[in-house]
């Protein structure tokens, strides 16, 4: 009789864990399911991690409407502007190594770059986006087409232009500062951006469907690019190369493997504790909206969850979202194939805030 019991006991105890997983499972993959029959986006796809172990991930829509091919966790996506962080943590392990100083001119290190009349820039302030480099020049820029061979041609699209600030003084959002840093990283380590990437980041995170992407090769199980238009239809995208953005914003990547990229920078793998406080500190240059430190925007103290990082990314093919909540050790990231989906991306991402905090019980 007390073993029937115990049984009962066991078996009552079994369907509440699953009834729970079933709620916040359901919850979630609720809010990707409605993204895509509200017409947001054609494919998406989210995820969150807490102490290192993946709690949720899931994938709607497609990644190629044209031969109706699904969207999934694994699907190799453009990540835009959440390329920053990564390049962020690659500059910051040279600095801890000793192998450059983060306030020095640039010129130390790239003796190549055009000093400025407006005065000297750092590595600091490139990282903070407070060098006064400037940002695309228009649509055109914006919308690239061209390829560029290196890293070195890339830079030399902009680098005699005149700054739009004072170094030093305010923000000014620029990729191009972030395509300076990769050319520093570059000089500084003897290696290609992405080979670097490969065996100090991606390969340490065990990332294995991440890299940099190169309109000459063609990559297998990566999303077609989509765009919603001002009339609110989604379309095919011209298909743009990122050659001249590589460090700011060229990788590609997937749910699955941004995870253990958050994972590993919440739990000091790729950074010293230290360096990562100096890195999410507020240099308070950055006049509206949330602050950024160096490679990260500065969300500031949730009520329940504590301090708030990460970053969005927006570019043809690609509405992106990475946050980091360090305090409760969680990872939320959240991955679309369409641009002019942001306001929805980041709706979604902090919905999964409550979700993956549920989860966690």
């Amino acid at each position: 009789m007390k073993c029937h019991v115990l049984i009962l006991i066991c078996l009552i105890h079994c369907n509440c864990l699953l009834a729970q997983v079933s709620n916040f499972e359901k919850e979630a993959q609720t809010l990707l399911q409605e993204a895509i029959e509200e017409n947001q986006t054609i494919g998406i796809a989210a995820g969150f991690s807490t102490n290192g172990e993946l709690l949720w991930q899931d994938a709607k829509g497609l990644r190629d409407a044209e031969k109706s091919i699904p969207f999934s966790p694994s699907t190799k996506t453009r990540i835009a502007s959440i390329t920053k962080p990564m390049t962020a943590i690659a500059i910051l392990q040279l600095y801890e190594r000793g192998q450059l100083h983060l306030d020095t001119p640039i010129q130390t290190y790239l003796t190549s770059f055009p000093t400025k009349k407006e005065g000297n820039i750092t590595i600091r302030q490139l990282l903070q986006h407070t060098a006064g480099i400037g940002g695309y020049k228009n649509v055109r820029e914006q919308e690239n087409t061209s390829y560029y061979a290196t890293i070195e041609e890339a830079v030399n699209i902009f680098k005699d232009r005149p700054l739009v600030s004072t170094p030093g003084q305010q923000f000014n959002y620029s990729t191009y500062g972030y395509v300076i840093l990769g050319l520093i990283l570059e000089k500084i380590s003897g290696m290609s951006y992405q080979t670097y990437m490969q065996a100090n980041i991606w390969d340490k995170c065990e990332m294995n469907n991440t890299g940099v992407e190169d309109s000459k090769h063609q990559v297998l199980e990566k999303s077609r690019v989509y765009h919603k238009n001002s009339k609110g239809k989604i379309v095919a995208a011209e298909q743009t190369d990122l050659s001249d953005r590589i460090p700011g914003g060229g990788v590609y990547s997937t749910v699955e493997d941004l995870l253990k990229f958050g994972d590993a920078v919440i739990s000091n793998e790729l950074i010293k504790e230290s360096t990562f406080s100096e890195m999410i500190s507020n240099p308070n240059l950055k006049a509206e909206g949330n602050g950024y430190g160096m490679g990260w925007y500065l969300y500031g103290e949730n009520p329940n969850y504590g301090n708030v990082i990460g970053h969005n990314g927006s570019q043809t093919g690609a509405s992106t979202f990475l946050m980091l909540l360090p305090e409760v050790k969680t990872t939320i990231i959240v991955l679309s194939n369409t641009s002019g989906a942001m306001q929805a991306i980041s709706t979604i991402t902090v919905k999964l805030f409550d979700i993956a905090h549920n989860a966690r019980k």
